[in-house]
């Protein structure tokens, strides 16, 4: 019997970024959250699409996510566009930190998801802009390949 891969359960996705930057360096980071935003987002509940990591100090932070407000925590909520812990190794931070500061990089949230045990994780990418010729191309080539696919599949 084949082996099952493990279940992650996809929050939101921030599919913008692949359209407007080159991603390169992809890592998983855990999230520091509260007990009412995880709550909210086992609901199901985020929004990535604006958001992104900042340098603070030796850290680094999810800026602008937006985790709604948990409808069952009363006067006990969270603030739904707070700033964000992410929990790395420290090496993993400095060559992210490095990498904004000397290359002129952007570090972007590309998915939220629970892992198989639960877990907030939230997975980042050092992110290099698209200029508009870039895109462009981007938007031709994926233009080729559907018509590509739509001929092969008529000629059979």
């Amino acid at each position: 019997m084949a082996e099952q891969a493990p279940q992650q359960k996809t929050i939101a996705e921030n599919r913008r970024a692949r359209y407007d930057y080159f991603l390169e360096d992809h890592i998983e980071a855990g999230i520091q959250l509260l007990g009412t935003e995880i709550k909210a987002l086992r609901d199901g509940r985020a929004n990535i699409a604006e958001s992104y990591v900042a340098v603070e100090g030796r850290e680094l932070v999810l800026v602008n996510a937006d985790i709604p407000p948990y409808k069952m925590a009363n006067r006990f909520n969270h603030e739904p566009r707070r700033h964000r812990k992410l929990l790395l190794h420290r090496r993993q931070i400095d060559k992210m930190a490095s990498a904004v500061q000397r290359d002129g990089r952007t570090i972007i949230p590309v998915r939220l998801y629970l892992n198989e045990s639960g877990k907030a994780k939230l997975e980042i990418a050092l992110a290099k802009g698209k200029k508009n010729h870039d895109k462009r191309e981007a938007t031709a080539e994926r233009d080729w390949q559907r018509d590509k696919a739509r001929l092969l599949k008529e000629r059979g």
